[in-house]
C-alpha cells in the first residue's frame, strides 16, 4: 500500500514530528518494499536513496511511525520483526511454521473473537495487525506422524 493514500504529514504534524527528508526516505522504503518489510530490506531500499542514513536511523524512526499509527510492526516466523504501512481496513496473519507460508486474514473474521474477548474478560484488544502461527493446509498434509 501506498503511504500517499495517507494523510502522514498531517499525522505527523499532529504528533509533534517534522517531515525530514530522512523520515520520507524511510516511509518511502517501507512502501517500495511492500507489505511484511524486514529492516534489512527498508534499509538496503533507503539507502540507494540517501547513502548517509543509518540502521538505526531507520530503527529509530520505523519505531516512532509505529507509536503514531503510520506503520504497525509484526513478529512473523524466522523473518522476525516486519513493518508496512497501516491500511484503513486492519488485517491479520497466519504464519505456517513449516513452509513460511503468510496467508492475510481480514479483521472481520477475528472482530467476533476480539468482541467475545471483550464479554468475557472486560478486555478490549487493540490490535490491527495480530499474527497468528501454525501449520498451512499443504503442509499438514504432508506432515507424517512417527
Amino acid at each position: 500500500m501506498s503511504h500517499h493514500k495517507i494523510e502522514y504529514e498531517d499525522l505527523m504534524h499532529r504528533h509533534g514530528l517534522r517531515v525530514t527528508p530522512q523520515r520520507l526516505t524511510i516511509l518511502d522504503a517501507v512502501c517500495d518494499v511492500g507489505g511484511h518489510a524486514t529492516l534489512g530490506a527498508i534499509y538496503r531500499t533507503a539507502k540507494l536513496a540517501d547513502p548517509a542514513i543509518s540502521r538505526s536511523t531507520i530503527y529509530r524512526t520505523l519505531e516512532v511511525f509505529c507509536e503514531i499509527g503510520l506503520v504497525t510492526s509484526a513478529e512473523i516466523g524466522e523473518d522476525g520483526k516486519v513493518y508496512e504501512i497501516v491500511e484503513a481496513h486492519p488485517h491479520h496473519h497466519l504464519v505456517c511454521q513449516v513452509c513460511g507460508e503468510i496467508q492475510q486474514i481480514p479483521d472481520e473474521i477475528m472482530q467476533p473473537t476480539f468482541d467475545r474477548i471483550k464479554q468475557a474478560f472486560g478486555f478490549d484488544v487493540e490490535t490491527s495487525h495480530l499474527v497468528l502461527s501454525g501449520t498451512c493446509r499443504n503442509c499438514r498434509g504432508s506432515i507424517s506422524c512417527e
